[in-house]
């Protein structure tokens, strides 16, 4: 099996010897246990060295994880010649009680409802070549009460208004031009800044990172500038029903300022100008339109991909549009990397199937920061512990990972208490045997004793 003291040694320039002890220990719990990875759980399955006390002392112990997790990922996962995105999400985490650190109501998607519970913004590294995320820093959402009552008053504003208040046509008396690009960010932007700012100076002298990739939610002005202002690309999307124009490109009316926006695009009657490619499977045909647009809340243009698909048997149709800051970005890697940002869910998935994300009841501060960003570290820990056998069994997963290691636990208590040591070509097969009872897949791992 590996050793995780000797894997660990990466960090250790940057935490003590003790904290990696403990973390070696919690690690090789986490991998064996079955059941809620809960601190009480962590000290049943980590054995000599790791107690109860031991890993209270690991959770209330303040750690650099930025500065861990960028250490991990260059020494053991970063492809030399890969070109890597920034994609970011915030996961939700329910939670009940009233005394854990950040505990509020968040919309969460799997509900479709608010929901209480605690909300972590993610940053990681994908892969364009290998098609994964590494996640790379973990925030903790807490919101203050400003930022709730801003929350409310623009809820409030969407509300439909009575027919009679309507107010009178034209600009508002005392109100004047903005400059769209320097608008004041919201407290969430602020936040999301400041965490790719501290990502940026970690990673800047090794990988060269030119786009970040966020969900439909920071499809706006105010994300796009928050991204440019850390010298980054934004790709994300825009509603459905987004207000987009072409430029417009007539002659000059002799009088006034220059017409900038032209026609308003119809998304059911596209010029076939912009179309660049049709492709079709079964009964649904997909086409795909890119044109520099302009909206009113953007302080530039827009790289707009539209991507139109249609039933061809019933014609119903439905379209999504993706855009980008870069201008000279081609469709299809538009497209592409936006898709690209889902991966950063399969790590929420594993992190909380696998890793404890959704069970940990630390309720303090660093608590809860360690616990969440543990989970997620583990995400960067199972792919590295897998990369030695997905090669030769590809379907290897995170069960099978589990159960090899189980069995190998099983089998070293077993021989802890045999008044002789078993021959090593009779301890190779017991191993053979015990880590397959678990497994998902039927090929089995061949392990050394150690």
């Amino acid at each position: 099996m590996v050793d995780i003291v000797a894997l660990l040694q990466c960090v250790r320039p940057h935490v003590t010897a003790t904290t990696v002890r403990q973390l070696s220990r919690i690690i090789i719990a986490m991998v064996a246990m079955t059941g809620r990875v809960t601190m009480l759980g962590l000290a049943r399955w980590a054995g000599k060295g790791g107690s109860y006390r031991t890993i209270q002392r690991f959770f209330a112990t303040v750690l650099p994880w930025g500065i861990l997790f960028w250490a991990f990922f260059r020494t053991y996962l970063c492809s030399s010649g890969a070109y890597y995105l920034v994609a970011g999400d915030e996961v939700i985490v329910t939670k009940a009680g009233k005394s854990t650190h950040g505990l509020d109501r968040f919309f969460s998607s799997l509900y479709g409802k608010p929901v209480p519970g605690l909300a972590f913004f993610t940053l990681s590294l994908v892969s364009v070549q290998e098609r994964r995320s590494f996640p790379m820093r973990v925030e903790q959402v807490v919101r203050s009460d400003a930022e709730k009552a801003a929350c409310k008053a623009k809820a409030a504003a969407k509300q439909p208004k009575s027919p009679h208040a309507k107010r009178r046509p034209g600009r508002p008396k005392g109100r004047t031009n903005t400059n769209k690009a320097s608008r004041t960010l919201s407290p969430e932007l602020v936040r999301i800044k400041a965490m790719l700012a501290a990502l940026l100076q970690l990673i800047t002298k090794v990988l060269a990172v030119t786009y970040v990739v966020l969900d439909g939610h920071f499809g706006h002005n105010q994300a796009l500038q928050m991204a440019r202002q850390c010298h980054l690309h934004l790709i994300s999307k825009l509603r459905c029903d987004a207000a987009l124009y072409f430029p417009y490109t007539g002659p000059y009316a002799g009088r006034g300022p220059h017409r900038k926006y032209g026609c308003k695009v119809a998304y059911d009657n596209l010029p076939v100008q912009y179309l660049i490619s049709t492709t079709v499977e079964g009964e649904i045909e997909t086409r795909l339109y890119q044109a520099q647009l302009l909206h009113k809340e953007f302080a530039q243009p827009l790289n707009v991909v539209i991507i139109v698909k249609t039933n061809r048997r019933t014609q119903a149709h439905a379209h999504v549009i993706l855009f980008s800051s870069d201008l000279a970005l081609a469709a299809s890697l538009l497209v592409d990397y936006y898709s690209l940002r889902f991966q950063i869910e399969f790590n929420f998935r594993e992190a909380k199937q696998y890793w404890g994300l959704e069970d940990f009841m630390n309720i303090t501060p660093t608590g809860v920061t360690n616990a969440v960003n543990l989970s997620l570290f583990m995400v960067n820990v199972a792919d590295h512990l897998r990369a030695d056998i997905q090669p030769h069994d590809p379907d290897y997963s995170v069960l099978d990972l589990k159960a090899d290691w189980r069995g190998y636990k099983y089998v070293e208590e077993t021989i802890k208490l045999l008044p002789e040591k078993p021959e090593p070509v009779l301890l190779r097969q017991i191993l053979h045997k015990v880590a397959g009872l678990g497994r998902i897949h039927t090929l089995q791992p061949c392990f050394s004793f150690v």
